[in-house]
């Protein structure tokens, strides 16, 4: 049962064959105080050891029965799972699944939480909101060296027409009540995450059928004008950037509208480019 004095919050690893990039994630997660957590990992059947760092974790937080099954009742609680799976998003709908806590945050192997304190400090501001969401700090792959915030920062106000210019919150910084989480679609392969966050946020706009716009304080959405996590450089969109600009530009067709997507699009090249070449550009 939550407690209404702190945040009951599940988050939510997806990993296949993630190497030692697993473990600073999990100590992160085992590392944070003043909150209750449910920390589900979802393994696609790794082969590199895997399932023998999620044992041996388990065991650190008073061992878990294996195979998706509960552990001790205290601030921490671990579940697990190694099976084959179709694909990333696939897995983060198990994780979906599988959580129980009050909120759900997903946090790739190799991102780590920005501090201890980071989720209790989110309650502290503001308890019960429906979305809280902040800033990422890109680290290195190897040796986390910080190479700056990711870009575009996030706005000061979050709605789901505030995605029209593409991801403006890194995912791994945007925590939602699990009850206003809906699955993801499996029809997109690679930016399936930008479709869920706006299909999330205009849930929970009353207006979004018409053409007011709704501030994120009447939308219960939270912003912390600070780093929330440390996100590692790279990803599945990186690697396939081509492939990811089309899926992305379908998807938000779908949302914004062909003609509105393609005037979007325009400043996004525009924005890309600056980025590029203009220091400091956010």
């Amino acid at each position: 049962m939550s407690n209404p004095e702190r945040m009951f919050v599940s988050i939510v690893t997806v990993t296949y064959n993630p190497g030692e990039l697993l473990e600073p994630t999990m100590r992160s997660v085992a590392e944070q105080v003043g909150v209750q957590i449910d920390y589900v990992v979802v393994d696609g059947a790794s082969k590199d050891g895997t399932v023998e760092r999620l044992r041996a974790f388990g065991e650190q937080v008073q061992g878990e029965l294996v195979q998706g099954q509960p552990v001790h009742g205290g601030s921490l609680d671990f579940r697990w799972v190694s099976e084959p799976d179709r694909g990333l998003y696939d897995a983060m709908n198990k994780g979906l699944v599988m959580a129980q806590g009050d909120y759900v945050l997903f946090l790739n192997a190799g991102d780590t939480l920005a501090h201890p304190r980071v989720l209790a400090d989110l309650w502290s501001e503001r308890k019960g909101a429906a979305v809280y969401y902040g800033q990422a700090m890109v680290v290195e792959s190897m040796g986390g060296r910080e190479l700056g915030l990711r870009k575009p920062l996030p706005p000061q106000h979050l709605n789901w027409r505030s995605l029209r210019f593409g991801m403006v919150v890194s995912h791994q910084a945007f925590v939602i009540k699990r009850e206003r989480a809906l699955p993801y679609d499996l029809q997109y392969r690679i930016c399936a995450d930008i479709d869920w966050m706006i299909r999330c946020l205009r849930v929970l706009d009353p207006g979004a059928l018409g053409p007011e716009v709704v501030s994120s304080k009447a939308l219960g959405v939270h912003f912390a004008d600070r780093v929330l996590v440390h996100f590692l450089d790279g990803g599945l969109s990186s690697q396939r950037r081509k492939a990811a600009w089309k899926e992305r530009f379908l998807i938000m067709s779908r949302h914004y509208g062909p003609l509105n997507n393609l005037l979007n699009h325009g400043w996004i090249v525009i924005r890309y480019v600056l980025r590029r070449f203009v220091p400091n550009f956010a």
